[in-house]
């Protein structure tokens, strides 16, 4: 009996379970002339950053953070090859900005405010009370998050948490919340978030968690080697903490544009910043120690207006917007602190900064849009724009986790949707279909083969994998093209700026020799967060994974009754479409299922199967099993594990 899988809450940092990949090629000498002219044209001797990213360093970490099963989350000492001169497999100016996020470690930021980085990819903030801690966010899992705390006490003395703050509604931020505060703990420490966090918390990637999840792994290298020809860095920190994941619902919410609160005898204001990084995200100020948070609107590095794993695309203009809204907001502020990367001390300085950010998103809206309204389409417009010299120039705003070709082709879809215009675009054949049709044009595999080895051999890899994508596609087996088009992956990660381009490009030279990971997301690992969970929003997933062509002709009623939070539901199938309503159990049901909501989320997240359907205590089903089995068959269960670049 097949369940709906929705680990979807999975979010956009879930990915397919660890594998070494196979070790990639040299750069070739094409690739290692064109990062040594980039390193040309880079001040990359610049100092203040390394100065910025060591400043205040108390003590760093050392060893190995563990999952319950075992396996390594976090390696301290993973990344120490990080040092030195650029080698030639990573673009120079990358290398550069990995170096800075390597200065991991308990940091003093000023009087009464320490950050913890490089426990995970995100930091997080302490603001020290009067009695205990003021925690800024919980990084991704439990156990990275419980370490970070544990290293912070055992410097700092063990102080309880007196509240927990999410910035905002990336798992990366409130993975980690119960490793900080039980649940128990929870009733009575304040938990603020900004008005929405819970709804988007739990439900941002429902709908297309499993792809979602199967691409971040390309984003953030997840299954990469940590060397230099593999993952080196993810733009926003070191390396991601897959393990337990949960959350904790907010006891107080920021609904206004600008709010305060006392926490702790300490004033902190809090400033609603919703729809840009994320729909539901908040910066803070403590004027009392002249501290500006900018969450994560504010990072060091270029951001996504549309992140490579997938996402709800982003407002540029209303980013630059909250980017002059922190201007004024910046008071007299004398140091920021983001939620991910290092602070920056200064008035002017953090001025400097907010302004060069507002004006990166804001050139890029504006110059796609008028290149848009110029008839341009977003690979043209791509390939054109470029930053201002003024803006070109700060390092702080470069494409190290967002990238500018890749926001200019956001902002395109932002207003005008995927579709350029073009009509050959409007119903084009499927990838395989077109492979094959100019496979045949180009006089069969071997020729296209032989023509992309010259593109390959001239330096010109961006056609030789045009060409050898359409040769995969067309035939999977065929290893020449297979390695061939590994290995122009290869110099393209290795020339690429964007920690999230390079993954990617790395991740895909990898699958091609090695194959699509044969596990996917450990559902289990989910439980806590899922738990939180409406339970609508895991009916309208398992909509989407009906399948309609199976579902065709079917009229099944089922009645679903939650025992423990006594809500009930009617289920229906109607024109190959599943409908839910909150109602009474319906008389005419084919069956009901009686479950507690802890059952229920369990078959959902995939860790309770049909065995478990029918001998637990926890499920009662009456009417007739054999119609509920056939309406559970027909929705399907994602495994996370297709293949990307080849079919």
């Amino acid at each position: 009996m097949k369940t709906m899988t929705v680990i979807a809450a999975v979010l956009a940092l879930a990915g397919c379970s660890r594998e070494t990949a196979a070790p990639s090629g040299d750069a070739s000498a094409t690739t290692a002339q064109a990062n040594a002219q980039f390193a040309q044209a880079l001040p990359l001797d610049e100092a203040q950053g390394f100065e910025d990213a060591k400043r205040g360093l108390i003590a760093r970490p050392e060893g190995k953070i563990l999952a319950v099963d075992g396996s390594v989350l976090i390696d301290f000492d993973a990344f120490k090859f990080v040092d030195g001169a650029a080698p030639p497999t990573v673009n120079p100016s990358l290398w550069r900005h990995a170096k800075l996020n390597a200065q991991i470690g308990l940091f003093k930021v000023v009087d009464g405010v320490y950050q913890l980085r490089g426990f995970d990819m995100g930091n997080i903030t302490l603001i020290e009370g009067k009695t205990g801690w003021i925690v800024v966010d919980a990084l991704t899992c439990r156990e990275t998050a419980s370490a970070a705390m544990a290293f912070a006490r055992k410097h700092l003395g063990d102080k309880p948490v007196t509240a927990l703050l999410f910035s905002h509604s990336h798992i990366d931020h409130f993975g980690g919340a119960l490793g900080v505060l039980t649940a128990e703990q929870a009733r009575t420490v304040p938990v603020i978030a900004s008005a929405g966090f819970m709804e988007e918390a739990t439900s941002e990637n429902v709908m297309v968690g499993t792809a979602m999840g199967r691409r971040s792994a390309y984003q953030f290298g997840k299954n990469l080697e940590r060397s230099p020809k593999g993952l080196v860095d993810t733009g926003l920190g070191k390396a991601v903490g897959y393990g337990s994941f949960g959350v904790l619902a907010p006891t107080d919410l920021i609904t206004q544009p600008t709010e305060e609160r006392v926490l702790d005898g300490v004033r902190v204001v809090f400033h609603n910043v919703p729809g840009a990084e994320a729909p539901a995200e908040m910066t803070f100020s403590v004027p009392s120690l002249k501290v500006y948070g900018g969450a994560e609107n504010l990072a060091q590095t270029m951001h996504n207006l549309l992140p490579v794993r997938g996402a709800k695309v982003r407002d540029a203009l209303r980013w630059a917007a909250y980017m002059q809204g922190a201007l004024d907001q910046l008071g007299d502020a004398e140091v920021y602190v983001g939620q991910h990367n290092w602070p920056v001390w200064g008035h002017d300085r953090i001025a400097d900064f907010i302004t060069k950010h507002r004006d990166v998103y804001k050139y890029t809206h504006d110059q796609t849009v008028r290149l848009v309204n110029a008839g341009l389409t977003p690979a043209e417009i791509a390939d054109q724009i470029r930053l201002p010299k003024s803006l070109q120039g700060h390092f702080g705003a470069r494409g190290y986790y967002g990238d500018l070709r890749h926001n200019v082709k956001a902002v395109y879809q932002f207003y005008l949707g995927a579709y350029d215009g073009n009509p050959a675009h409007l119903d084009p054949l499927p990838p395989v279909d077109v492979a094959k049709r100019y496979v045949a044009l180009a006089g069969g595999a071997d020729k296209a083969v032989a023509a992309a080895q010259t593109a390959f051999d001239q330096g010109d890899y961006r056609w030789a994998a045009e060409l050898l994508n359409h040769v995969v596609f067309a035939d999977a087996g065929n290893k020449a093209a297979r390695e061939l088009l590994a290995r122009a992956y290869d110099q393209l990660g290795y020339v690429a700026e964007a920690s999230t381009w390079r993954n990617s490009y790395l991740t895909a030279a990898a699958e091609l020799r090695g194959g699509a990971p044969k596990q996917g997301v450990n559902r289990a690992a989910f439980l806590d967060m899922l738990a939180q969970t409406p339970i609508e929003r895991f009916l309208e997933a398992m909509a989407a994974g009906l399948n309609g062509p199976a579902a065709e002709g079917k009229d099944f009623k089922i009645n679903l009754v939650l025992t423990d939070t006594k809500e009930s539901y009617v289920l229906w199938i109607e024109n190959a479409v599943l409908h839910h309503r909150r109602a009474e159990p319906a008389a005419d049901a084919n069956a009901t299922l009686t479950l507690t909501q802890a059952f229920f989320v369990r078959m959902m997240a995939g860790t309770a199967g049909a065995k478990d359907l029918l001998l637990s205590d926890d499920v009662k089903v009456s009417g007739s099993k054999i119609d509920l089995g056939r309406f559970l068959s027909l929705m399907d269960k994602a495994t996370g594990t297709f293949p990307i670049v080849s079919r």
